[in-house]
């Protein structure tokens, strides 16, 4: 007899239970209860007529609900949980519309490898295969709108299917690289009745990417003798909390590390070897392409990532990437297809101990190049901002930013970790995603941060957060339009088009909701934002603001 013969044998109590389920049970409880065996224990989303039957069994569950109030923000919310638990956060959409509206959140968590678990309705049964039948939110193919986003999609058609399919979504979305991934379930196996056994434990272990071993010798040989090794982090290497073995490879190495805007957190900020997250300038650049051995761990070196593609590396590459489709993507490299943490690893028990005093030197000339360089634009008051929004937050409390100028700015120069939009680039991600994060851990306060052209993409997320009496304040900066389109407009065609704005009163649209909310300045931001992010549940600080940004390099 062999071991896993024990373990599939279900005892006397277990096939009691399992001939005898409890009355009035339908398809939604399934659901529910495999969510609850794989972990889960919050869910994001909002109801909709078929998929009523979720929301149902939800009511005889102990899972947490968190409902917002449009289901893009649902899923920007589900994004954000997922990114600071490492979990497969579960989002309930309805059928048509309702999934529609989750897409763009979808392509974010997609871009930025966040695993959500959509499961959304679909019409009945017998109206699908792409027949118009003309039920209500029928879509002709509505997977196939799914199948461009997210990374795998799983049909369910008999009450039997929804655990096996949504276990091996949840598996799907937490094997890296991590993902949404698309259930949908017909409205009519989701409302009727089943004597299915109750869902209890379910196994949906993540596969390890496991590098080639052949691959990282080569790499250990490559990196123990180099003479101007460099390191580039990108995101891989938080989602894998990977952050440590890097450090200890960057310092065996004497080798500097740069961190992406999606990889800030992989590296200590104020670390000899740190060159921090200047990748939009060309100090940073020309340091990078001299390095003769570069190692890029958990980055695809997209546009953001390679100073908008101006970066043309003039040494060996090595690029550990556990997306397939971004290895080698951009740039020739030894590539690595392996998640970022067991790659790493695999490093630190092969590579030799090299010994670089001109490292640190090296770091401290180019930080100070950037330094002088932005000393000479007239951009006080934008670093002066951001330095007290840093000042006012908690160490070790999350912020989550907008596509907004101030956030371009905290993507190179915000000391350490946060989270923002810059996979897809969609607006109205910070509010939302603080919301999600704040339901993951309500006992820490969360920072938002937005334009006011961005906020209004989500304001009616205030009456959430105010429903859920959650800690998340968040900072609105007004400057009376889509300010960074106004720059690119104004720079390319001496003009802006499309990008003024009128916008409401912030603090009086806040407090109508019953949000404490005050009009700040760029003197008394510290102290107000400080003030706000200590007090219990949420509140709006609103800074009337126009900010600069930096002048590029890459042009």
């Amino acid at each position: 007899m062999h071991d896993h013969d024990l373990v599939l044998r279900p005892t006397e109590a277990q096939t009691r239970a399992a001939l005898n389920p409890p009355p009035g049970r339908i398809g939604g409880d399934l659901v529910v209860e495999t969510l609850r065996g794989l972990g889960a224990t919050t869910v994001f989303g909002l109801p909709g007529q078929h998929a009523l039957g979720m929301f149902d069994a939800l009511r005889r569950s102990s899972m947490t609900y968190v409902g917002l109030r449009v289901e893009n923000n649902a899923g920007f919310a589900a994004d954000a949980y997922g990114r600071v638990t490492g979990e497969a956060a579960p989002l309930l959409l309805s059928t048509g519309p309702g999934a529609l509206m989750s897409l763009a959140a979808l392509q974010e968590a997609a871009a930025a490898s966040a695993p959500v678990l959509a499961i959304a309705s679909q019409v009945p049964t017998a109206g699908l295969g792409g027949g118009r039948h003309g039920h209500l939110h029928e879509l002709r193919d509505q997977q196939g709108s799914f199948r461009d986003v997210v990374k795998s999609v799983h049909t369910v058609r008999s009450q039997s299917q929804i655990p096996s399919a949504i276990a091996a979504a949840w598996e799907s979305a937490l094997t890296a690289p991590h993902g949404p991934v698309w259930v949908e379930i017909p409205q009519d196996v989701l409302l009727a009745e089943t004597r299915l056994p109750v869902v209890t434990a379910v196994d949906a272990t993540p596969h390890d990417l496991v590098p080639r071993p052949e691959l990282t010798a080569v790499a250990a040989e490559l990196l123990t003798n180099a003479a101007r090794p460099a390191i580039i982090a990108g995101g891989g290497v938080v989602r894998a909390d990977a952050a440590g073995k890097l450090r200890a490879l960057a310092e065996r190495l004497d080798a500097p590390v740069v961190t992406t805007f999606g990889g800030k957190g992989a590296f200590p900020w104020e670390h000899p070897l740190s060159l921090q997250s200047w990748m939009e300038d060309r100090h940073t650049t020309d340091f990078l392409e001299d390095a003769d051995v570069l190692l890029v761990v958990g980055s695809g070196l997209g546009e953001l990532s390679s100073n908008y593609h101006t970066f043309r590396p003039r040494g060996r590459v090595i690029q550990i990437e556990a997306d397939l489709g971004k290895l080698e993507s951009n740039h020739p490299a030894l590539g690595i297809h392996a998640d970022a943490r067991i790659a790493l690893s695999a490093l630190l028990e092969t590579v030799g101990e090299r010994t670089d005093p001109a490292a640190a030197d090296s770091v401290r000339t180019v930080l100070a190049k950037v330094r002088e360089r932005l000393a000479g634009q007239d951009l006080d008051v934008e670093q002066r901002i951001l330095a007290d929004v840093r000042a006012a937050l908690p160490a070790d409390a999350p912020s989550f930013w907008d596509m907004t100028i101030l956030a371009y700015w905290a993507w190179s120069a915000w000391p350490g970790a946060l989270h923002s939009a810059q996979g897809a680039g969609g607006l109205g991600y910070g509010f939302p995603a603080a919301i999600g994060a704040a339901a993951a851990d309500p006992t820490r306060p969360v920072l938002a941060v937005s334009g006011d052209g961005g906020a209004m993409y989500s304001i009616a997320e205030l009456a959430t957060a105010k429903q859920y009496g959650l800690p998340v304040t968040w900072l609105i900066v007004d400057d009376g339009g889509y300010g960074i389109l106004r720059e690119y407009m104004t720079d390319a065609f001496g003009e802006a088009t499309a990008t003024e704005l009128v916008r409401p009163d912030f603090v009086a649209l806040a407090e109508s909701f019953g949000v404490p909310a005050v009009r700040t300045s760029v003197e008394s931001l510290r102290e107000d934002l400080g003030k706000a992010l200590a007090a219990p549940g949420p509140s709006v600080v609103v800074l009337p603001a126009v900010l600069r940004m930096f002048a590029p390099t890459h042009l």
